[in-house]
């Protein structure tokens, strides 16, 4: 469990925090961990939760789960009752709320503790951050190419 808590109250979120996620009690710390994943390249997965929420609790320890089998994303616990300001400012109306961020710009929002869609919406937005890079050379023959023939090949590329 890794948080960013001052240490007094932060036994209450036991529950909610495990495997890579890491606990968000204070803006700074939330624009520090943004400044972060956009530093490595890194997509957010931000759960907007509070202890006192039963389906937040439900989907506690399968966000956990998620958050070790995608290490390639970074997964946050926000506290609404310590960042009430922060929550409201977002428009969190309902929790868990997830938000799914790249270079700090919302890019996908899942309201709700449905298991299933969280997963599909996390692959959803790995297939489109997902870059297909193709060798150059692949695309030429293994014969070498006659000179001769370079500047009609040119010619057909143009």
């Amino acid at each position: 469990m890794q948080t960013d808590t001052d240490g007094d109250d932060s036994d209450k979120h036991v529950e909610f925090v495990g495997g890579n996620v890491q606990l968000i009690t204070t803006k700074e710390s939330w624009d520090q961990k943004l400044a972060e994943a956009s530093r490595d390249g890194k997509i957010v997965i931000a759960n907007f939760s509070a202890t006192w929420c039963g389906p937040c609790r439900v989907i506690a320890p399968f966000f956990a789960e998620l958050s070790e089998k995608y290490p390639s994303m970074m997964f946050l616990m926000v506290d609404v009752e310590e960042l009430t300001d922060f929550s409201t400012s977002l428009d969190i109306k309902a929790t868990p709320t997830f938000f799914f961020l790249r270079d700090g710009q919302q890019i996908e929002k899942l309201v709700g503790a449905n298991k299933p869609e969280l997963q599909k919406k996390i692959t959803a937005v790995l297939d489109s951050t997902t870059q297909t890079f193709v060798n150059p050379t692949s695309y030429i023959d293994s014969q070498e190419l006659d000179p001769k023939s370079v500047p009609s090949a040119l010619f057909k590329l143009t």
